[in-house]
């Protein structure tokens, strides 16, 4: 069942952290989202957990209240904004990543080489953009991906993983441990935003980090499936 509390006192990315590794604690409860800016926080829960609860779990700065249910989580969501509008960053970014291929690949134009050039520009610019809010990435990432839910280490290690992995694809090294990675990686993450979607958890993908705000779409599955075909597709040959 959906619970839905705002939770005051948060400022930045690391009370964002922090409110997060605090309600990990109840076992009863599934984050999927918080937005900074109004503190609504939803959550799904195997049972109502009184606000009591949360506010002993909680930091003394931060206080858990009761919200109106069914009340309009924030302006910039899909209720004002179509989802094609939402995405469009995406687009545009996917747009450029695949001219800059073209270009890297001007002189011999080959579908082994078009493919790594492709997946390294993916990876350098997408951790660009989780770079910009570092703090605020790891909690945004763990609402949807099931080993960052594990562990908020591996959210923080993210983005420098996905630098690794663009450098190595462009410069050509190490490109079987590569590709391993980024089918083991990305299919991780895949099985995140699947269930996100079935269960239609509105949440905010991390994708392009917290700098923008996308919403957990079709579009950030058929993102995955194009680079996991990529690699599984490398791998074979």
């Amino acid at each position: 069942m959906n619970q839905r509390i705002k939770i005051s006192g948060m400022t930045c990315g690391n009370c964002k952290s922090s409110v997060l590794e605090k309600l990990s604690f109840f076992k009863e409860i599934t984050v999927t989202n918080i937005d900074l800016s109004s503190g609504i926080t939803d959550l799904e829960v195997t049972q109502k957990i009184s606000l009591n609860l949360i506010n002993e779990q909680l930091y003394p700065k931060y206080k858990a209240e009761m919200v109106i249910e069914n009340k309009s989580f924030d302006s910039g969501t899909e209720s004002s904004e179509s989802k094609l509008r939402l995405l469009f960053p995406l687009f545009l970014i996917f747009g450029y990543l695949i001219a800059g291929t073209f270009y890297l690949q001007k002189e011999l134009l080959t579908i082994e080489g078009f493919m790594y050039d492709f997946m390294g520009l993916f990876f350098i610019v997408f951790s660009f953009f989780k770079f910009l809010d570092y703090n605020g990435f790891p909690a945004s990432f763990a609402q949807y991906d099931p080993l960052a839910k594990k562990s908020l280490l591996y959210a923080k290690v993210y983005p420098f993983l996905e630098t690794v992995l663009g450098v190595l694809f462009l410069m050509r090294w190490k490109l079987d441990i590569a590709l391993w990675v980024t089918l083991i990686v990305l299919s991780i993450t895949t099985i995140g935003v699947l269930l996100s979607l079935l269960n239609k958890n509105k949440i905010s993908c991390a994708c392009l980090g917290t700098a923008l705000k996308l919403p957990m779409s079709e579009a950030t599955l058929i993102e995955n499936v194009i680079m996991l075909t990529m690699s599984v597709s490398m791998l074979i040959n």
